[in-house]
């Protein structure tokens, strides 16, 4: 049987702080996709302004968002001070809780858009150097699925920064 589950979760720094910056950015692009890979959750898109994240997700009826959510927090905040420590920001902290929303088919365009817009949307908090990367296409949202998803220490093994 086919499920199309989707999701938009959000998540802030600790006080909303800006603490995100265009390398960490990056980093966390790299990262939240791997760790959602493990866990059966594909991140079709991403926004990020300097103190949230926007995350637009399909994922496997078998996944457990709250288990999967904290894997990605904790793991972000760990690794991200660990490999980007800046010499201007503090370290990368995470507030307590996220925001987690279903989202119809019929209407994932329109969450995609917002998703995508929050630099727009919050013009204040936008990271200088940081474009949102490409949307994942349909042929791409099916290799997630299979048994084939790389582990996180296979493409933390394999990064410069490790």
């Amino acid at each position: 049987m086919r499920q199309r589950l989707y999701a938009h979760i959000v998540w802030t720094t600790r006080g909303r702080a800006p603490l995100i910056d265009a390398r960490r950015a990056r980093f966390l692009n790299r990262l939240l996709r791997v760790i959602g890979r493990q866990h059966r959750l594909l991140i079709l898109d991403l926004g990020m302004v300097s103190t949230h994240l926007h995350l637009l997700v399909r994922f496997h009826p078998m996944t457990r968002l709250s288990e999967s959510l904290q894997r990605l927090k904790g793991t972000t905040s760990a690794l991200t001070e660990k490999d980007c420590r800046s010499n201007t920001l503090p370290p990368l902290r995470w507030a307590r809780g996220y925001s987690v929303d279903t989202v119809g088919f019929r209407s994932l365009e329109q969450a995609r858009s917002y998703v995508r817009d929050q630099a727009t949307r919050h013009p204040d908090e936008t990271i200088q150097g940081w474009e949102n990367p490409p949307p994942v296409t349909a042929a791409r949202e099916l290799e997630w699925w299979s048994e084939n998803r790389r582990s996180l220490r296979v493409w933390y093994e394999s990064t410069d920064s490790g």
